[in-house]
């Protein structure tokens, strides 16, 4: 029977061979990547609760324009308040955002500290109609004061569109905080608030955002699935190679038997 199996050590059959061990290793490496990917989201999800337990803080005692950035992941999801008024001048919109399936823009709106910093409130969502004025969502005058959970910056990923990286924009790509501070005469926070509620209160729109609770997702089925693949893989192939060698040694056998020539009976024939 092993005498079957030398068609394994031909050219294609190794090359198959190599084939069939890279398809375990991927499978496996996918599986691993997935599992990976559920841990930090199970730390992120952790981190989130963590962060939603702690009491409401003024945003200034938490960030400063010089924060670096790693310091401002760690206190994301914070809920903060922030009192100032509105610099509706430096107002702008983050385009391509959707509410419910619709399609619409969030409003940013820098508010101007007391300590002459200012910090970027995403106010919310507006439907496309009411970007032709945005006046019917004006926020409010005078002091104001608000509260809601921290954002870290937006940034652009391999593909996305690119905001101009002079000049004044209005309508952004992306929350790209550290470009909207380029256009602003205060120092501003590195940060965003998405806005939970403000004194006094504005109209129905925009309509606040609701900030995104971490899951774990389907990266633990996943990773079953790619672990299901490499299994029928590396149980698989060799079952493969089994079967072509029996049905090799089935026709050998049958090649190598001797044929039995039959004769043909003699009937006798009366005279």
């Amino acid at each position: 029977m092993r005498g079957v199996y030398r068609f394994a050590l031909r050219p294609r059959w190794i090359l198959s061979h190599l084939l069939a061990l890279a398809v375990v290793v991927v499978c496996i490496g996918a599986g691993i990547w997935q599992l990976d990917r559920l841990d930090q989201k199970r730390t992120a999800i952790d981190r989130y609760d963590e962060m939603s337990a702690l009491p409401t803080v003024p945003v200034g005692d938490l960030l400063g324009p010089d924060t670096p950035e790693d310091a401002v992941d760690e206190l994301v999801h914070r809920r903060v308040s922030a009192t100032g008024t509105y610099l509706v001048d430096e107002q702008v919109t983050v385009r391509n955002r959707t509410l419910d399936g619709a399609p619409g823009h969030w409003v940013l709106t820098p508010v101007l500290l007391d300590d002459g910093t200012a910090v970027v409130v995403n106010r919310g969502w507006v439907p496309m109609a009411v970007l032709e004025d945005l006046s019917t969502a004006a926020p409010p005058t005078g002091e104001v004061e608000v509260v809601g959970t921290l954002s870290a910056t937006q940034e652009r990923g391999t593909f996305g569109a690119v905001d101009a990286a002079e000049g004044r924009i209005v309508d952004f790509a992306r929350a790209d905080i550290g470009r909207l501070a380029a256009q602003i005469d205060v120092p501003v926070l590195p940060a965003y608030v998405t806005l939970e509620g403000q004194v006094p209160d504005t109209a129905d729109v925009p309509v606040p955002v609701e900030p995104i609770e971490p899951d774990e997702g389907p990266h633990l089925g996943y990773a079953a699935q790619w672990f299901i693949f490499a299994a029928i893989a590396a149980v698989g192939y060799p079952l493969i190679l089994r079967k072509v060698a029996r049905d090799r040694a089935a026709e050998a056998a049958a090649d190598g038997a001797p044929r039995v020539r039959r004769r043909s009976a003699k009937v006798p024939v009366d005279d």
